[in-house]
């Protein structure tokens, strides 16, 4: 990743943080509407928590994108959480639909074209990450 793309998609979270409920919100119900199965992986789940670890995490791992290598074995132990939940190698590319969805919907105009390839370009390193960790609990 490039200094240039984190300071974008710090800054653009930066935003978001003020209306994190709302944008969880909008991701689970773009994440639902994109592929309705994966709402059994919430069935039990209290969704008022869910939203708000999904914005702790994100707003963590983001804060800490200056810091990456030591970001990564906490994200990959994300990935082998996840896997163990069912999470499949597809469904990453459902999440980042989702989240760059909500991004363009929370952050209005301000999501221009270089903060979308800076979050895409983050969001594929990091779910590669976690795919990494996802493969070490199978092997």
């Amino acid at each position: 990743m490039y200094a240039s793309d984190v300071t974008l998609v710090q800054e653009s979270w930066e935003r978001v943080v003020p209306i994190a409920d709302h944008a969880a919100q909008l991701f689970y119900g773009r994440l639902f509407e994109l592929d309705p199965s994966l709402r059994h992986m919430f069935a039990h789940v209290n969704m008022n928590e869910q939203r708000k670890k999904l914005m702790q995490i994100i707003t963590v791992v983001v804060r800490g994108l200056g810091r990456l290598e030591d970001l990564l074995p906490a994200v990959e132990a994300l990935g082998r959480r996840h896997a163990g939940y069912g999470v499949t190698d597809e469904h990453y590319s459902t999440v980042a639909e989702a989240l760059l969805w909500t991004l363009e919907k929370g952050l209005g105009s301000a999501f221009t074209p270089q903060v979308r390839s800076a979050w895409t370009e983050t969001y594929t390193a990091l779910a590669a990450v976690m795919q990494r960790g996802a493969r070490q609990l199978a092997a």
